[in-house]
């Protein structure tokens, strides 16, 4: 066997098929999408060359920097709640009654479709007839805001099932790297005198310290390029007021059919992927890294 995995024929072989498929279905694509973001291109007609023309109008385009000062909020946002995931798996990793079940609670939404939780959440903010609006008027407010019409509000009512939405992904890594913490550190923390608090501040935490990076990449990138639920319950609407980068590409290219300046906003939105990923790898970064075995 270290004969065959030695023979870098064979080697080659195996990384292969997984390579092709990389190629084909990732970085062929972004190099598509890059050329296309060159061209004036309807998506029917023949394109037409124009160089960096769709990035020029890109940096002056005003609709274009207000979706992307949604998705940064929405990216804060995710990143905040964050804390509270990981308190929640702080809780359901120690020894209390009911942890079992309250793990199944919180993957429910995982189950679920991004459009099956967006119509939950459309019928919750219903204006009339809605649970939340009907909640209000039971405790004396009579003049609930619109959730989803409103301006001022419909981004941070979207901001809410989105949260809930990954609420178990999230949980269920913190508690998966909590649980995997040997339980000899925090019996000797405990014969030693440390209370509760001091274990998760002093002991848990600094040994997920890499999964909360982790974490914390993944919301922020994800939530740059948030698309589906928006979509579905707003739309980006009204009026904008909850356009995110990734449905004001969709909308471009779907809907006006500029398909070059889709393009060019789709690259350019990868670009701020990476280099978010990056300012965050670098901020995080530390010389040493806790382990335990």
């Amino acid at each position: 066997m270290d004969k065959v995995m030695s023979n870098k024929g064979v080697i080659a072989l195996y990384v292969l098929p997984s390579l092709l498929l990389l190629l084909s279905i990732v970085y062929i694509p972004i190099v598509l999408t890059g050329y296309y973001g060159l061209n004036k291109w309807d998506g029917i007609s023949p394109m037409s060359f124009i160089g960096f023309d769709n990035y020029k109008t890109l940096v002056q385009d005003q609709a274009f920097w207000q979706s992307a000062y949604h998705s940064l909020l929405l990216a804060v946002f995710s990143a905040i709640s964050l804390i509270g995931y990981l308190a929640i798996a702080l809780v359901l990793s120690g020894k209390i009654k009911g942890a079992n079940l309250l793990r199944k609670i919180y993957l429910i939404p995982m189950l679920l479709s991004s459009v099956a939780i967006a119509q939950l959440w459309i019928k919750i903010y219903h204006p009339s007839n809605g649970v939340l609006n009907t909640f209000l008027n039971s405790i004396g407010i009579s003049d609930p805001p619109s959730w989803l019409a409103d301006p001022k509000v419909v981004l941070f009512s979207l901001f809410v099932p989105i949260v809930w939405q990954y609420a178990g992904f999230y949980i269920l890594i913190y508690y998966a790297g909590l649980k995997n913490i040997p339980e000899t550190l925090t019996e000797a923390a405990r014969i030693d005198g440390a209370n509760s608090w001091q274990i998760a501040m002093r002991i848990k935490l600094p040994l997920v310290t890499e999964i909360i990076k982790v974490t914390v990449v993944l919301s922020v990138v994800g939530s740059l390029k948030y698309f589906d639920l928006i979509y579905v319950m707003t739309d980006g609407g009204p009026n904008g007021a909850s356009e995110v980068m990734a449905s004001y590409m969709y909308h471009k290219a779907f809907r006006s059919f500029d398909f070059g300046y889709g393009s060019a906003i789709g690259f350019f939105l990868l670009l701020i992927c990476l280099l978010a990923t990056y300012l965050i790898r670098k901020a995080t970064a530390t010389k040493d890294t806790v382990q335990f075995h």
